[in-house]
Parts: C-alpha cells; structure tokens; sequence
C-alpha cells in the first residue's frame, strides 16, 4: 500500500485528498520507486487548476495523481526491463521525470522516464532536477544562443532562470540577469550579471552588457519583461518567454509550454544530458525547503505565495 495525492476535481490544492491505494506491479518497461522526494513546481496545480476552456480535449480524468517529477530507489522491475540511462537493479537510486503521481511514497511509472540519480544531488535537489532543466534547455534552444554571444535573463534568481545561467555558463553564453538586489549574488554565483527590474531597465541592460543582445529569455512574463525584449532584440524569433502566452501572440515571439508536443519531445530528449550533467557537477539545483509529504498543500501554497529562493520538495 501506498499514500499519495490525487485531485478529484478542478480547483485549488485545498481540494486534493491523501489517499490510501495499492501500487501496481511493474509490468514490462515499467518499475516501481520508493520516492524518497518529489519535486513540487507551478506546473502541479496549473494542471487541475479550471477546466480549459479552450482546444479539443476536455482535460485530464479525475481523480488525478499529482506530481510530475521524483527522486527515488527502484523497488521492482518488470521483465526485460531497462531504465532512461540503461540497465538497472533493485535499489539503484534514481529520478524520474515526467511522470504522473509523484507525490507519493511508492509509484509504478514507465521505466523510460527514469535515469541514474546523480550521485551529486541530495534526492531534494535531483527530485527538482529535470522539470526547470528541461525548460531552461528548451529556452537556449529555441533562440540559437551560442558560445560568445550575450542574452538578456528575465527572473534570472528563480528556478528555471538559475538553470538557465549554468546551461548558458556550461556553454560559453553571456547572460545578463534582473532580479531583485537581495538576490544579485544568486545570479554572480552561477555566473550572470545581475541587475535590478523596475524602471529604466532597459538603459541599465545595455550599460551592464556592453554590447548587443542576441537573444531575450522570459521567465516571469510581466509587460516589462517583453517590452524591453522587444526593444533590445531586433529578431522576435529569438526572444521566448514561458509565462506571458498572449503577449507572445500579440507582441510576435515565442512562447513554449510543457503542455505543447513540440516542448514535450525536446523535454523528453534532453534528459539524459542534464543528468549527465549534474553528475558533472555542472548543474546544481538550490533547495529552499522541503515538507512532509502530509503538508503538499502548503508546500504548493508556499511556492504560490511569492519568491521561495529556491525549489521545494515533499519528503514522504
């Protein structure tokens, strides 16, 4: 037996149950893992947040498993079975991700969507690993940022930004920074150069860049993040943002989301390379908090509230 969330209709965390299920035995090309963190992210009460209003399905069937990501210990294999990063056994420590129902103390999910844990991260840390790291990847890629060229960082202390700035080190790329002053040496640490949102940002990103920018990535989606986008990178096609979807149609640029087919095969194929990665010790991932699996509601209240400083994961 094993507990785990479920949402049992659309609304807030406040309606989700803990509940009480049998785990399923892992058929071929499945495992089960003993979760000893799950990563806790936006995207886990956006799922079943309101019905959508838009587009051809009618959104997921409840109840709904919650949680997209986890660190763990296999505990059984189906036959002829091989993990994301090869052959494994009973007891490797690995992470998964993108799974269904990770906030839980026991889960059977498809074996492809596991990888080695890097023996570099805590399990909190590797439990955040590959949702914000995925996305950060997609973000350099889809505006062709390369080694020697300066890109302008929107919420470049947050969790998908501090990914950004050590994929974007790990490759040579220049990253200027905003972020609030309490958190400019976050940004230094891992590489950027930090400077302050709010008025005249666009000057203060010039004078701190000190040549052009090629590229403008969003992560926080505020009108000041894309307008000054606009104005500092002459090629739309190269300015994303994973939070403002209606000023990217109305402004002209990019807009990537988990949710669309094209992100999702790219997420999937770039996991390996993240962990391999971390097992570098090249990508690090601060952990703020972690709560007992029994307090996922405010733990996601917690991450809604404001600027955790860091990721945050459940400990069964």
């Amino acid at each position: 037996m094993a507990q785990h969330w479920v949402a049992k209709e659309w609304g807030t965390p406040e309606n989700w149950e803990l509940v009480t299920t049998d785990v399923p035995a892992p058929g071929p090309g499945e495992i089960t893992v003993r979760v000893h963190a799950a990563g806790v992210n936006p995207a886990d009460r956006k799922h079943v947040a309101s019905h959508p209003s838009t587009g051809s399905g009618s959104g997921p069937q409840f109840p709904v498993p919650i949680g997209y990501e986890v660190a763990g210990e296999i505990t059984a294999i189906g036959p002829g079975t091989v993990i994301g990063s090869g052959p494994a056994e009973i007891g490797d420590e690995v992470i998964a991700f993108r799974i269904r129902g990770g906030y839980a103390t026991e889960v059977t999910i498809p074996a492809e969507k596991a990888f080695a844990k890097p023996t570099t991260l805590t399990h909190a840390a590797a439990a955040n690993l590959l949702l914000v790291g995925t996305t950060a990847a997609e973000m350099l890629s889809v505006t062709k940022a390369e080694a020697g060229e300066t890109i302008l960082l929107h919420g470049a202390s947050g969790a998908v930004g501090v990914s950004v700035l050590q994929q974007a080190a790990h490759r040579g790329i220049r990253v200027v920074g905003t972020a609030s002053e309490a958190r400019f040496d976050e940004v230094r640490r891992f590489g950027g150069i930090p400077i302050v949102y709010g008025d005249g940002l666009a000057q203060r990103a010039r004078d701190a860049a000190g040549t052009e920018f090629v590229a403008a990535l969003d992560a926080v989606g505020t009108d000041e993040a894309v307008d000054v986008s606009v104005e500092l990178v002459a090629d739309r096609d190269r300015i994303v943002t994973i939070a403002a979807p209606a000023r990217a149609k109305s402004s002209g640029i990019r807009w990537i989301a988990g949710s669309l087919p094209e992100s999702t095969r790219f997420r999937d194929s770039i996991r390996g390379d993240l962990v391999d990665l971390a097992q570098q010790g090249l990508l690090d991932v601060p952990v703020a908090r972690t709560y007992p699996l029994a307090d996922a509601i405010e733990a996601t209240r917690f991450l809604a509230e404001g600027h955790p400083g860091g990721k945050i994961a459940l400990i069964p």
